[in-house]
Parts: structure tokens; sequence; C-alpha cells
């Protein structure tokens, strides 16, 4: 039996069956160095999925702030600590005024369950709007709002679902209108919640819609409906979990991108680049309403090694120009990627912004029937060439482009060689019949 078989049963047997791993043959990754990965074998990949190593893998900024805090002091946030205030003073900074309190957390699963019980605090509402297959965590009450994974008759009668919006294959694609009628749905929502005898807390977006695979969003949609929700009495919660961070190119929090000023913020992923942080940030009127009905304490959250690191991401992100840098690197790759299109017909949309794009695969581009399988097939075939990507999705026929923000145009062309060939090699069959 070889090693990698062994440590799969070994990982079973430990683990249990819950966990997955990536690939029909699973890496074995033992190093990492700014956008590329090592096996155990020494072969190199080039990642342009994780975006936790923000600033690249193992960033050695980073890794010495790390270093030098743990071997000074790490403890909670019931002492007093400058780095916590200086990484609090630094990361409100790059927001709008009005949201000026941090409150940390170690995981987005962590910041959106506290989003929440800040929108129920400072609303005195229950309810909670969603898109459909929407990913915010992993706890018991974010799997509630994971609607990916939490189907219709497992949710609590105080979450209600809208569509997210798809001006591709979504049911208003193509639609002047789209906007409007989009944002009506969360309207529609606060009824529905009404009828189940709930008013609305909280409609919670990822701002890029990830999960639901990077759609293009018609231009105003969040606007009206932040609107919509706020005429209710709710609260606009964005996640910029994901999107977060420069990642975007020309705008540092995909809210920005929408014109929207969220009522809740929630980050993590790629906050310290690796090290667990996440925060909501917020106004001092909501936390303020909070803190008459609770208090709030997390023993890993803020600590001062977190902050440290958290602090090092963001003057890597600002000495290196890292935004800017996604951002050309991101135009240049979609331009490429859609001028890959006219040569493989699987290619049905490019769409994205700086660092985050998403190639939408179909079977064939009249009827967009997803090419599934072959996306999955896609999937396996790149890491067989060195090339560490993952899909996304309703239909999971979405490649996902994800990268370390370090990622750059060598490392594109790289990518766009490999895909072809990938693409090249995998046969499309076109529609079913039936």
């Amino acid at each position: 039996m070889d090693t990698t078989q062994k440590l799969i049963e070994r990982r079973e047997h430990l683990l249990g069956r819950a966990y997955r791993l990536f690939y029909d043959e699973p890496v074995h990754i033992v190093r990492g160095e700014g956008v590329w990965l090592f096996d155990a074998d020494g072969r190199k990949y080039l990642d342009v999925y994780n975006n936790v190593p923000h600033v690249g893998h193992c960033h050695p900024r980073v890794v010495e702030a790390i270093q030098q805090q743990a071997r000074t002091l790490n403890t909670h946030t019931r002492y007093l600590h400058e780095t916590i205030l200086d990484y609090a003073e630094e990361l409100t900074a790059r927001f709008p005024a009005k949201l000026e309190n941090v409150m940390f957390a170690c995981t987005g699963t962590e910041a959106n369950e506290l989003a929440l019980r800040l929108a129920r605090a400072t609303t005195g509402n229950d309810g909670m709007i969603v898109t459909d297959h929407a990913y915010h965590g992993t706890s018991w009450a974010i799997s509630q709002i994971t609607t990916c994974y939490t189907p219709p008759d497992k949710r609590a009668s105080n979450i209600v679902t809208v569509p997210a919006p798809d001006m591709y294959r979504g049911r208003y694609a193509g639609d002047p209108e789209a906007a409007n009628k989009y944002a009506e749905h969360v309207r529609q929502a606060i009824e529905k919640l009404a009828s189940n005898g709930h008013c609305p807390a909280a409609f919670i977006v990822d701002t890029v819609f990830a999960n639901e695979g990077l759609p293009t969003v018609p231009d105003g949609y969040l606007k009206k409906a932040a609107d919509i929700i706020h005429q209710a009495g709710g609260l606009l919660v964005a996640d910029e979990v994901q999107p977060g961070f420069g990642r975007l190119g020309r705008y540092f929090w995909g809210f920005e991108r929408h014109g929207v000023i969220p009522d809740i913020v929630t980050l993590g992923k790629p906050m310290a680049n690796g090290y667990p942080v996440s925060a909501v940030v917020t106004s001092r009127h909501i936390t303020d309403a909070f803190s008459r009905q609770a208090h709030y304490f997390n023993t890993f959250a803020g600590t001062p090694v977190g902050c440290a690191a958290a602090l090092a991401v963001l003057e890597v992100i600002e000495e290196q120009d890292l935004a800017v840098k996604s951002a050309n690197t991101g135009d240049y790759l979609i331009e490429e990627l859609q001028n890959l299109a006219t040569n493989h017909d699987m290619i049905g949309d490019v769409r994205g912004s700086g660092l985050f794009i998403s190639i939408e695969l179909v079977r064939n581009r009249d009827d967009l029937e997803p090419a599934v399988e072959e996306t999955a097939r896609a999937v396996d075939l790149l890491r067989e060439r060195g090339v560490l990507i993952h899909s996304t999705g309703v239909f999971d026929n979405v490649l996902k482009i994800r990268p370390p923000l370090v990622f750059d145009r060598t490392h594109a062309d790289l990518l766009l060689q490999e895909l072809s060939d990938v693409l090249g090699e995998i046969s499309c069959p076109g529609p079913r019949n039936g």
C-alpha cells in the first residue's frame, strides 16, 4: 500500500467520514510559499484556489509578526494591549465613518453568528433573509442560513430565502428590470416572514455571491434590496469573508462594488493569512444596543498574536500595492479567458473582479446545460498538471479562481495554458435528450 492510501485510511479512521478531501487523487501538501504549494515528493502546484494565504503562503512578514508576538505575550482581550487597538484603528480606517466598532472572533462562522446576534438585539426581530444556495458557515445557527447545505424543510420558520441575482442563467437574465425584480423578492420574503409570525432582523449576503457561482449582479440590486430591508426595520449584513481585503482589485470591500454601506460587515478567512482571526465591523449604535443585553467575550479572539498577524497583512497589502496588482492581473486574466472562450465552446461565461473570477462551463451555449461532469474532470486534470483549483455554483459547474494576491501575469499565463489544454482534452458531447 502506498503512502497516500495509508494516509487516507489513517485519516478516515481518526477523523471520521464527515471530512472531505479534494481531488480523485488527494494531494499530500507539506510546504507553501507565495502562490505555490509543494507535496511530499517535492512537486510544486500553482495555487489558484486558496484565499486564506491572502498575501502568499507563509509570507515572511506575517510569520515574523506571529513569532515576535508569540514569544512576548499572547492572552485575551480582557487585558489592555496596544496591538489590538492599533489593528482596530487600521482596520476601521478602511471603512465608511459610521462603521467604527470592531468585535473580534476566530472564524467566519463565528463572525456571522455574532452579526446575527447584533441584528436581533438592535431590531428586536428574529427573521433572517438569505439567498438561495448561500454559504455563511458551519455552526448550528449559521447552518440555518447556509442554504446550500440545509434544505427548506430543515430550516426554522424565521429563515426565508430569495433568489441570487444572476444575469447569466437566473430567472431575470437579460431583463432590463432585473435589479427591481430581484429586489422585489426581498419584499416578498418579508411578507412570508410576517405570515410565519416573524419580523426581519437582517438580510445577509455574501457580496460576491461566491457559492452561487459569482454571478453578474444587475446594477443597483443590492441598494434597492437594502432600502427594502431598512424600510421593514431590518439591517443589511455584508459577508466579506471571501471578497474582502482588496481581492476585488478596485474595491477593497465587496459592498463598495454595489454602492451601499451595510449596517454590519463580517470578515474572516484572509485577515491574518492563515492565523485564525475574524471580525464584525459595525456602528456604535449597534454595539451599544447589543451591550445593553449582553457582554461579549471570546477566549481566542483578538489576541495580541492574532492582531499582530492581521496588522502585518494590512501592511503588506498597502506596501506591495496588492489591491492594485489584483485589479491589473485580474483584468488581464479575464480578457485572456474571454479570448480562450472563442476556442472552447464549453466556456459559457467568464465573470469576476480582481482576483476573484469564475468560469461557468456548459455543455451547450444555447440552452446553458451545466457541464457538471466535465467541470469535475477539469478540476482533476488541472491537479494532474500542477494547478490546484476547484468548483462552485448551484450546479457545481463553475471553476473558481481565487489565488493569493501575489499571483501575477506569469502565473496567469501558466493557468491559461494548462486550462486550454485540459478543455481541449475533455469531450463535451452536447445537449442530452430527455
